[in-house]
C-alpha cells in the first residue's frame, strides 16, 4: 500500500553517467519532494561526490538491497542492469522507471511521455519505461497532429548528438576534433569512423531488415505511445558531430488536409511544445538553443509541395533532458499524482 508522504525517498541508478548527472539536477531544479537521495552506481564509483543542493551526496555501491525505503528508484544504467534490478526495486515497494530500452516493448509495461500519453500509466506503478530520446521529442509533435487531423505515416530522419552515446563519445568528438585542426591522426574507440567533421548513417546495431536498432525503437515506441499501430513510420538515424541535443526533419502525412497556419496554432497551444518559426529573420530551432531546456522546439512548419495533406518541420530537444531524465523525472511526478489520489 502507497502510503502518502511529504518527501520521498528517491534511488538514482547509474548516478554518475551523463544521463544519471541530469536526473539529480531535475529532481532538484522541478522541486520534487526528496527525502533522501540515493546515488547509486558501480563499485568502480563508490565514493565519488556527485553535487545536490547546493551539497553533495557520496556514491554508493548497486546492490540487491538498495532500493530497502525507497519510494522511487530512477534507472539509467544499461539495460542489463534495469532487467535485474527494476524488478527487485519493485519487489521492496518501489516505482522503477526505466531509461533503458529493457522494458519499453513489453506488453504490461506503460511506455510514457507524460504530455503524450499520461492515462497509459493507470493507478498501480510497478516498472514505467521511459522511452527513446529521439521517439519522445517526436511524438510530443506529433501528438496534437495526430488528435487533429490522424496521421497516416511518418518519414523522419534525425541528426543526433554525441553524447546519446554517453560521456566517453563527447570525448572523443572533442579529442578527433583538436587531433584534425593540429594536423595529427585521430583515434577511433565509441564510433566505427571518424565523428569530427562527419556524419554516421550509424546508430546502435543492424537489423535483418536493413534498418538500426535506434530507427526500430521509433518505429515501435510511436505506435505504442500513440496507441496506433496502423500508422506507417520511415525513419534514418544520423549520428552527427554535436555535443547535446538531437534535431529531426519530420515529415507527415495525414488523413485530413492540414493549414499551415492552424497547425502552428495547434503546435504553440500544445504542452511541452515551442514553437520557433520565423525563418524571415533566421527564427528556427537550433540544437545550441535547444540545450539545457526541457522543451521540445518545432519549426520551419511547411506545406509539402504537392499534396495538401503532408507537412514537413522541424524538431529539437536536449537528449539528456526531454529525452531522457527530464521525462523521467514528470514521470515520477505523475506517478506521484496517481498514487495519491
Amino acid at each position: 500500500m502507497f502510503k502518502k508522504k511529504h518527501k520521498y525517498n528517491i534511488a538514482v541508478v547509474g548516478a554518475t553517467g551523463a544521463v544519471g548527472r541530469r536526473m539529480l539536477t531535475t529532481l532538484e531544479e522541478r522541486n520534487f519532494p526528496v527525502g533522501q537521495l540515493s546515488a547509486l552506481a558501480s563499485a568502480r564509483s563508490i565514493g565519488k561526490k556527485l553535487p545536490f543542493k547546493g551539497g553533495t551526496i557520496e556514491v554508493k555501491q548497486l546492490t540487491e538491497n538498495s532500493f530497502v525505503g525507497v519510494d522511487f528508484a530512477l534507472f539509467s544504467a544499461g539495460s542489463s542492469i534495469s532487467k535485474k534490478y527494476a524488478p527487485i526495486a519493485v519487489e521492496s515497494g518501489c516505482v522503477a522507471i526505466d531509461n533503458s530500452s529493457a522494458w519499453r516493448m513489453e506488453k504490461d509495461i506503460p511506455l510514457i511521455v507524460p504530455e503524450v500519453n499520461p492515462s497509459a500509466l493507470g493507478s498501480k506503478c510497478g516498472i514505467i519505461a521511459n522511452p527513446n530520446c529521439s521517439t519522445i521529442q517526436m511524438v510530443v509533435a506529433l501528438k496534437p497532429i495526430h488528435d487533429q487531423y490522424r496521421i497516416r505515416r511518418v518519414i523522419v530522419s534525425t541528426y543526433q548528438s554525441v553524447s546519446g552515446s554517453g560521456q566517453k563519445a563527447i570525448e572523443e568528438l572533442k579529442q578527433q576534433s583538436r587531433d584534425i585542426l593540429d594536423g595529427k591522426s585521430i583515434q577511433k574507440n565509441v564510433f566505427p569512423h571518424q565523428i569530427a567533421f562527419n556524419c554516421l548513417p550509424h546508430i546502435d546495431i543492424f537489423m535483418e531488415n536493413g534498418y538500426t536498432k535506434e530507427e526500430m525503437k521509433m518505429v515501435d515506441e510511436t505506435r505504442k505511445i500513440l496507441g496506433d499501430s496502423t500508422i506507417e513510420i520511415s525513419p534514418t538515424a544520423v549520428r552527427v558531430p554535436v555535443f547535446y541535443s538531437h534535431s529531426e526533419s519530420v515529415n507527415v502525412e495525414t488523413e485530413l488536409p492540414m493549414e499551415v497556419d492552424k497547425v502552428q496554432n495547434l503546435l504553440s497551444s500544445s504542452p511541452g511544445i515551442f514553437l520557433v518559426d520565423n525563418p524571415e529573420e533566421s527564427e528556427y530551432p537550433l540544437a545550441v538553443d535547444a540545450c539545457g531546456k526541457e522543451g521540445v522546439f518545432v519549426g520551419r512548419v511547411r506545406r509539402d509541395l504537392v499534396r495538401t495533406n503532408v507537412l514537413n518541420f522541424w524538431v529539437v530537444s536536449d537528449n539528456l533532458l526531454k529525452g531522457a531524465a527530464s521525462n523521467a523525472v514528470q514521470i515520477a511526478e505523475l506517478a506521484l499524482k496517481r498514487l495519491e489520489a
